[in-house]
């Protein structure tokens, strides 16, 4: 019994690198999410993270998570304000991206297009464009 509660209380890292970046100022927020209705909704991430811009690709650990299915979304806060700018039409204005580098045609990508299946320690690309 010793084995199956070591498997349960297992604890995964996701290792998210974003490049890209066009601008070394501002702050890159992490929103993660373990609900497909949830995503991408502002305010409705599981986890958030947000880290201060220093190079034009930035590396942050998501860490210690419980196996599960989980999906990324993520902006370039340009001007610090801790929200995702939008024009009049509702499209961001600051750069972003989703896990599975999701490319944005007329709306967001749904949680199957960004799943991250969490059973061991990954390591993701997330290009802005």
């Amino acid at each position: 019994s010793l084995v199956c509660f070591s498997l349960k209380s297992q604890k995964y890292d996701i290792e998210v690198t974003i490049k890209n970046i066009k601008k070394i100022n501002g702050y890159i927020q992490i929103g993660l999410y373990n609900n497909s209705k949830e995503f991408p909704k502002v305010d409705k991430e599981f986890k958030r993270y947000y880290f201060k811009v220093n190079s034009t690709q930035m590396t942050y650990t998501l860490k210690d998570l419980s196996k599960g299915k989980y999906a990324i979304a993520t902006y370039h806060d340009v001007n610090s304000d801790k929200k995702c700018n939008r024009n009049m039409i509702g499209y961001p204005t600051e750069d972003f991206g989703f896990s599975n580098n999701i490319k944005v045609f007329l709306s967001a990508p749904s949680f199957n297009e960004a799943l991250i299946d969490l059973n061991d320690n990954k390591k993701l690309e997330i290009y802005f464009d």
